[in-house]
């Protein structure tokens, strides 16, 4: 057995469960301060493993490690009062009894003297805040763990030194066949050139860069032919001319798409640096960008594990990842021969990412997830807004029951997504190398 690997993967479970009881307590800590009654406050789901009461709220965990929640007494508001003189009116269709019978739960726990207890009648700014409050959690948790990451441990920066100067030009295919050069292979224009381990970029084509992306850039866009490298060598300016050739390489704005560029052949020196706040708030900004992109392209993403899971087709390492294969990912982690301070930096990231991600899917304005209950409660806010500027009765409370189809079957499809995922984690999982 693979005790590092099983290791990795139980405390990357535990550090999930800790994730989703910090979401839980974000709704918790709310509720409770505006007054709501909440019954229970447990992680997991499916049977009880543990659980205490206190006070009148129920804590427990459970057996199955894939999420949590707390329940608040009436969720849903009751069925509106027919007006008087006025038939009671009746449907006895399926998605009325079902509406029905969800308002009948919500409102089986209130007890007498609860009724400025229940969700339904908190202002509309409490609800708002209740909800977003799971998710505020997830962000903030993301981002103190990414400063651990980026302020503590440090990252890896690319500078403009050169590590590695290779004679000729080989692909990744062709260098694990062999990495010796032969007389067939075409001459690194850096080779050629005459560039040298330890000389620093300073110029391309007369342009100052300051980092390797620059340079990077720079001499991409130059595309074949001779271009000026301003370097600096033992500390004195000197300038070269290399040869570029054309090389087919990955873009660096659209991952995936292959582009003509510029090719010279040299390696950057990395360097481990410790960075700033405002790198961390960088960081967080530009990953929040790329998960709120990978939502709005959800659907073609699953398309994609679908074919993993079931054509053998590569998964998509930027796709999305359920619980089984991001844990996966942390045993690979803890059984990779990295230094343990790499690994754990690499595993703390990790966590970062997933509860980013978290956060972010509950931000959806559907429910059931929290953004589809503070999307209630902001429509709630606008109508009350709009009918005290306009001198109007103020309005009934958003009544959310209404759209329980739509949301039992947003709810059955995510619960295919998951087993989808779940089923190409097992069969075509993501891996942390290849």
């Amino acid at each position: 057995m693979d005790w590092p690997f099983l290791i990795g993967v139980v405390i990357f479970l535990v550090g999930l469960m800790a994730s989703i009881a910090l979401h839980e307590i974000g709704h918790l800590v709310p509720a409770k301060r505006f007054g709501v009654r909440v019954t229970q406050y447990m992680v997991g789901f499916g049977p009880t493993m543990w659980s205490r009461r206190k006070g009148e709220t129920e804590y427990g965990v459970k057996w199955i490690p894939f999420g949590g929640y707390i329940r608040m007494i009436g969720m849903l508001p009751p069925r509106p009062t027919d007006a008087p003189g006025t038939a009671r009116s009746s449907s006895t269709g399926p998605f009325q009894g079902l509406i029905e019978s969800a308002r009948e739960v919500a409102l089986e726990e209130v007890r007498p003297g609860d009724e400025d207890r229940v969700f339904y009648r908190k202002p509309w700014w409490q609800k708002v805040i209740i909800m977003f409050g799971g998710p505020a959690m997830n962000f903030v948790l993301a981002f103190v763990l990414f400063a651990v990451v980026l302020m503590g441990f440090g990252v890896g920066v690319l500078k403009t030194e050169v590590s590695t100067v290779p004679d000729c030009v080989k692909t990744a295919a062709e260098y694990t066949r062999n990495p010796t050069c032969t007389s067939a292979d075409q001459a690194s224009p850096a080779a050629a050139a005459g560039l040298r381990p330890g000389d620093v970029i300073v110029s391309v084509g007369g342009k100052p860069v300051g980092d390797w992306e620059a340079a990077t850039r720079a001499i991409r866009s130059s595309g074949a032919g001779p271009v000026e490298i301003g370097i600096k060598r033992a500390g004195q300016p000197m300038t070269i001319t290399a040869d570029l050739i054309a090389q087919e390489r990955e873009s660096l704005d659209e991952p995936g798409k292959m582009e003509l560029v510029g090719y010279l052949g040299v390696s950057p020196t990395q360097v481990i640096e410790r960075q700033s706040i405002g790198a961390v708030v960088a960081h967080m900004g530009d990953l929040t960008a790329r998960t709120a992109s990978s939502l709005l392209r959800l659907p073609e993403k699953m398309v994609g594990v679908w074919n993993a899971a079931f054509s053998g087709e590569e998964r998509d390492k930027d796709g999305p990842i359920g619980v089984i294969g991001v844990s996966r990912i942390g045993g690979e982690i803890a059984a990779s021969d990295a230094p343990l301070e790499n690994k754990i930096s690499i595993f703390v990231s990790l966590l970062a990412s997933f509860n980013l991600a978290i956060g972010m899917f509950n931000l959806i304005p559907l429910l059931p997830l929290d953004g589809g209950h503070i999307a209630g409660g902001l429509w709630e806010g606008i109508k009350r807004g709009f009918a005290r500027l306009t001198r109007r009765p103020e309005p009934a409370y958003v009544d959310i029951a209404k759209v329980l189809p739509l949301t039992y079957a947003l709810a059955f499809t995510m619960i295919i997504m998951a087993g989808l995922l779940m089923y190409a984690d097992l069969v075509n999982p993501i891996r942390l190398a290849g």
